[in-house]
């Protein structure tokens, strides 16, 4: 193997073994401390100072500016946090991520002896502790242990870089062309999602020579442009709400960059006459500049908030004629005929709401996208708030006195009402739950498995027509028709269960969870489809001709 091949393949580990390092320190604190991470920053939320030092501090303790950008990106997309006050926090974390790289910059001699201290401390920790916080402790020392190590492998593979001509002469071409050196750094720090991997990889490039210092400026400032990058593209697909603080970060970080990029041959003088090391110099550039753009942004993050709402405006959407109950006139109440008619109403509009429900759900179990499935808690609440105002309108309309027929009426539009939220809780909180387990777990259905769920969400589905039509009309037959299918969905649901166990009768491991989850989904569509045919039972009842039970009577014998 050549020694060009040599320090490639040790830099690509450096830099991988950095990456992960990073990664658990983060995953680490999320799991151990998420939850109190959000809760100190949404404390200091008062003003754009207060925001500002708070995002430093809860950066310098995750260590990693991209992973908080997305933390208060999801902030942002919930409404908890508006872009002004949330690009202050994520100036604060520039400052305290730059401040970060300093520290393990200019700790490459601790490296030595801190990093097996570390891993073998982080080991012990997390191989003998079984609670929660401890063992996550232990996951956060593993991974400052293996930034310290991949610290030695960085500097260690650029050792003979020192006497590679051809490198030198190429990097220096690069050093020296100012735009093109800023966009080289920016594609490394969006590939390499981290800014404290490529500033330590240009410091080292620096320290051994092969870079000058104007040179290393340029690479300097377009890593910072770049850095913003990797929270901007993973979130495009959220809310505008959420794009904007990313943005506007990528905004602030790299308009300065670009004020700065002409310049940076008269700031290279300066720095040399600072009483630090060349790779003390690179980090000093790299933390001066995040709190230069954060002195000037600070004051302006209103007007930079105003100016992403431009970039990213809020999404027009189509108004929708579901989103509240829309025909529950008060007024209507002294006439019980209208306003049982209004009621009736209202409760098909709910159908409209569960159908609209189990739709999503259906997508998501073909598809695998589990994205509609965040839209089905607030469908469910609709739902909820349907279900109550009917009720609540029907309890004021029984307050008078009614005829026998409109009692009747209104007793079988509110258990309608209750089973259709019924239906509702079963998609959201347990059919949805067992679709975000397929996903997860990775679990392939069978073709013939694919099919027979359609099949019974097919009876589903029609069953919620016949059940508006059947509400609405009171029709005897419709009522029958209905409860025939529940029978049908009944002899269908055996038949598929049976087949099934005899198909997988010796399933073991993860046969086993797919057999389970796939009993699980019939089961959950067993229970919505009961509920939808509910709607049949009061005017068969009310016809005569529903029996008092489905078991047989036993025989006498002589």
């Amino acid at each position: 193997m050549t020694a060009g091949t040599t320090v490639i393949i040790e830099l690509l580990g450096g830099v991988a073994m950095l990456l992960w390092g990073v990664r658990m320190v983060r995953t680490g604190i999320m799991r151990g401390w998420g939850d109190r991470l959000k809760h100190f920053i949404q404390q200091r939320l008062g003003n754009r100072i207060s925001a500002f030092v708070a995002g430093g501090l809860a950066t310098a303790a995750l260590g990693s500016a991209t992973a908080m950008a997305l933390i208060m990106a999801g902030l942002a997309g919930s409404g908890a946090i508006g872009t002004a006050i949330g690009l202050a926090v994520l100036l604060g974390a520039d400052v305290g991520s730059a401040l970060v790289s300093a520290v393990f910059a200019s700790s490459s001699s601790y490296a030595l002896w801190g990093a097996p201290l570390l891993l073998f401390a982080g080991y012990v920790t997390f191989s003998a502790s079984s609670e929660f916080r401890p063992h996550n402790f232990g996951r956060m020392l593993i991974g400052f242990g293996l930034m310290l190590l991949s610290l030695k492998l960085i500097v260690g593979a650029t050792v003979p870089l020192r006497e590679a001509s051809l490198f030198h002469d190429a990097l220096t071409a690069i050093g020296r062309e100012p735009l093109l050196a800023f966009i080289v750094g920016a594609v490394l720090a969006w590939l390499c999602h981290s800014t404290l991997a490529v500033i330590l990889l240009i410091a080292s490039f620096l320290a051994n020579g092969s870079l000058d210092i104007a040179g290393a400026l340029s690479f300097i400032l377009g890593v910072n442009c770049g850095g913003g990058l990797p929270a901007v593209t993973a979130t495009l697909q959220m809310p505008p709400e959420a794009r904007r603080l990313p943005l506007a970060n990528l905004f602030c970080r790299g308009t300065v960059a670009i004020v700065l990029l002409p310049f940076v041959s008269r700031i290279a003088p300066y720095l040399t006459e600072l009483p630090v090391g060349l790779v003390e110099m690179a980090v000093v550039f790299h933390a001066g500049f995040n709190l230069l753009a954060a002195l000037v942004y600070l004051p302006f993050t209103r007007p930079v908030a105003n100016l992403m709402r431009r970039v990213a405006p809020d999404v027009k959407q189509a108004p929708d004629n579901l989103s509240q109950p829309r025909y529950l006139d008060k007024m209507a109440l002294s006439t019980p005929s209208v306003a049982l008619s209004n009621a009736t109403l209202e409760t098909v509009r709910m159908s409209e709401l569960l159908d609209r429900m189990f739709d999503m759900a259906i997508v998501a179990l073909r598809s695998g996208s589990l994205e509609k499935l965040k839209e089905l808690k607030a469908l469910d609440e609709r739902l909820n708030r349907y279900q109550a105002s009917v009720h609540g309108y029907l309890s004021d309309l029984t307050q008078s006195e009614l005829e026998k027929k409109d009692t009747q009426r209104a007793l079988e539009i509110m258990l309608y009402a209750s089973n259709l939220e019924h239906a509702g809780d079963v998609i959201h909180l347990n059919l949805a739950d067992r679709i975000k387990a397929k996903a997860k777990q990775s679990i392939n259905f069978t073709l013939e498995q694919h099919a027979s769920l359609d099949d019974l969400c097919l009876i589903i589905s029609q069953s919620l027509r016949l059940a508006t039509g059947v509400l609405t009309s009171s029709d005897v037959e419709g009522a029958k028709r209905l409860v025939e299918q529940k029978n049908a969905f009944r002899t269908l649901e055996n038949r598929i269960i049976d087949e099934h166990f005899r198909d997988s009768g010796k399933a073991r491991g993860a046969s086993l969870r797919k057999s389970a989850l796939f009993v699980d989904l019939i089961r959950d569509l067993h229970r919505i489809n009961s509920h939808i045919v509910s709607a049949g039972y009061p005017i068969i009842e009310a016809a005569g001709l529903l029996r008092d039970s489905r078991i047989k009577p036993e025989k006498r014998s002589k």
